[in-house]
């Protein structure tokens, strides 16, 4: 009987010390958990919180608190590019509205103060003035346009529509300016509709925009071409142009906001950089794709995709 008391207040006892020990080592890594995580987020590094421990509680917590950090890194990051590209975008904005109110404020005074101007000189500066105030209009409209898509204010209704027949009303809007241009247009779109579920106006806007862009930029190529396709589960509208192209180093940052494509294929053109920006989110309201294959002086091929669905 006093050898079983024996061993029972010596297992009392080693129990106590091991409880002690667990709980001073527990102290510790706890406190020292709170001194880095404090030191990480003072210095704002990217450190993780590394700690070998056998305590399934303090693993379930570090765990935890790593994947916490994982997410903040992620969130100022993100937050770090929306701020470049904000300030990106006024620079871009600040320069493409200076420059034709310029012109607008150099011609204006030239009217005022000039009283020698023929009639047909006046004519001339009135229409160039009337041309820059409807690009600055456009401007601005392309930016709160753009503004509208990222909040979630502007809300696309939806309902059945007739691709093939949008494609053939958008592209004819060009043809005038085709043929002064010069361009060869290639058109294939079937005879049968093909419809999409998606929103008409939403269609037409990213028709004419990236029409506009294979204008603008495709122009070395004197080549256009429009293509409707489908299969079973999708269709495709493939707009093309055999200009200077996009190089692979800038293929997939054209959609970014405010990313300008006179860095990648036109150094003479000063763009805003939105118009693709506002394709893509357009198309991604509607549910559907874009992507974006170059070849330069060959072939560059904006491909929006649609789900097909089943009327």
């Amino acid at each position: 009987m006093l050898y079983l008391t024996l061993i029972l207040l010596l297992c009392s006892v080693v129990f106590n010390i091991f409880i002690f020990h667990s709980r001073v080592r527990q102290r510790e890594e706890i406190k020292y958990m709170d001194s880095k995580l404090k030191t990480i987020l003072d210095q704002e590094t990217d450190e993780r919180i590394l700690l070998y421990t056998d305590e399934i509680y303090t693993k379930s917590l570090l765990i935890q608190i790593n994947r916490l950090l994982d997410h903040n890194q992620k969130t100022v990051a993100n937050y770090k590019n929306i701020e470049w590209s904000m300030r990106k975008m006024l620079s871009n904005i600040s320069h493409d509205l200076k420059t034709p109110l310029t012109v607008i404020l150099g011609y204006i005074e030239m009217l005022n103060n000039d009283k020698n101007l023929s009639t047909e000189k006046k004519e001339q500066l009135l229409k160039t003035i009337h041309l820059k105030a409807e690009e600055v209009l456009e401007l601005i409209n392309r930016f709160f346009e753009l503004i509208k898509l990222e909040s979630g204010d502007k809300e696309l209704s939806s309902e059945k529509i007739n691709l093939s027949e949008i494609s053939r009303e958008v592209i004819l809007d060009y043809h005038e300016i085709l043929i002064n241009k010069a361009f060869q247009v290639v058109i294939e779109i079937p005879e049968a509709p093909i419809y999409v579920w998606g929103n008409e106006e939403a269609v037409e806007r990213v028709l004419h925009n990236l029409i506009s862009n294979a204008i603008q930029y495709g122009s070395d190529g004197k080549r256009i071409g429009l293509k409707l396709r489908e299969t079973e589960n999708a269709a495709y509208i493939e707009i093309s142009d055999q200009g200077k192209g996009i190089t692979e180093r800038h293929k997939d940052r054209v959609f970014e906001r405010m990313y300008t494509l006179e860095d990648s294929r036109n150094t003479n053109y000063q763009g805003s950089g939105l118009g693709l920006t506002i394709t893509k989110r357009l198309v991604e309201e509607m549910g559907g794709s874009i992507a974006l294959e170059s070849i330069p002086f060959q072939k560059t091929t904006f491909t929006v995709a649609f789900k097909r669905m089943k009327f």
